[in-house]
């Protein structure tokens, strides 16, 4: 999730700018805030709107990514990338980890798609060295990955806030292609491959099994995705608590995306 342009800044500091860590407030801003375009990120590969939302008061920096602007897939059903990010937000906040900017599914100025609150990326930050580090976020997110089954964990897609954010946290963003029932991942991070779970992960990962079970996730979850996935879903996090071990690599598809950054 890039910049639109390296001077344009994020919503300007001060009262009534969004807390990515306040999520209820959040939710409620990118739900029912007033959208504005502003801009877009040229380098996404499908249509990635910067914007502004206000709402009471609140505002903040979004991206809107309209159902209209994604590009087919030969591996994915077409128009669903939108409703997979915020799956992957949903698990998110099941596990406790918080990695995934608040996300909510709504209507736009070019129709249905889902926005996320905007979230500044530290400039100062090695993103390859981080991303190749024994980083304990870095160790949440490859976990993340494997249960949401991504596709496309590239270098850019780690974000760790500024220094007005929160202190060693690391946000991740692009997740359309995910959840598929195939295995799939496939990710920069793979330095863990095969070495046991921390307890932490184990912990959150039984958290998402609970709450597979039934429940608010599981009924938002198959407002999102099919059932199929769903229950991909359940199997793989079923199989990580049964070996508490690192997913290895698929074998017949490619381990790292392409370009990795």
């Amino acid at each position: 999730m890039s910049r639109p342009s390296p001077d344009r800044p994020a919503v300007p500091p001060g009262d009534g700018t969004v807390d990515p860590a306040d999520t209820e407030t959040a939710e409620r801003l990118l739900t029912d805030g007033r959208l504005s375009v502003e801009g877009r990120l040229v380098q996404a590969s499908n249509a990635t709107l910067y914007c502004s939302i206000e709402l009471d008061g609140l505002r903040a920096s979004c991206v809107y990514k309209p159902v209209a602007g994604e590009r087919p897939l030969w591996d994915f059903p077409d128009g669903t990338l939108a409703a997979r990010e915020v799956a992957a937000y949903l698990v998110s906040e099941a596990m406790g980890w918080h990695i995934v900017p608040p996300t909510v599914h709504r209507d736009g100025p070019y129709g249905m798609g889902m926005v996320q609150l905007w979230v500044e990326p530290d400039p100062d930050v090695d993103l390859v060295t981080l991303s190749r580090s024994d980083d304990a976020a870095i160790r949440r997110m490859a976990v993340f990955d494997a249960a949401i089954n991504n596709a496309d964990r590239k270098i850019g897609h780690l974000l760790p806030p500024g220094s007005d954010g929160r202190p060693g946290h690391v946000y991740g963003c692009d997740h359309g292609v995910t959840f598929s029932v195939d295995y799939k991942l496939r990710t920069v991070l793979w330095q863990w491959r095969g070495k046991r779970l921390t307890d932490e992960a184990v912990e959150a990962l039984q958290r998402v099994r609970s709450a597979l079970l039934g429940g608010p996730l599981l009924e938002r979850l198959g407002g999102l995705l099919t059932a199929e996935e769903v229950e991909a879903t359940r199997r793989r996090v079923d199989l990580m608590l049964k070996h508490r071990v690192h997913p290895y690599p698929p074998e017949d598809w490619p381990a790292v995306p392409w370009p990795p950054l």
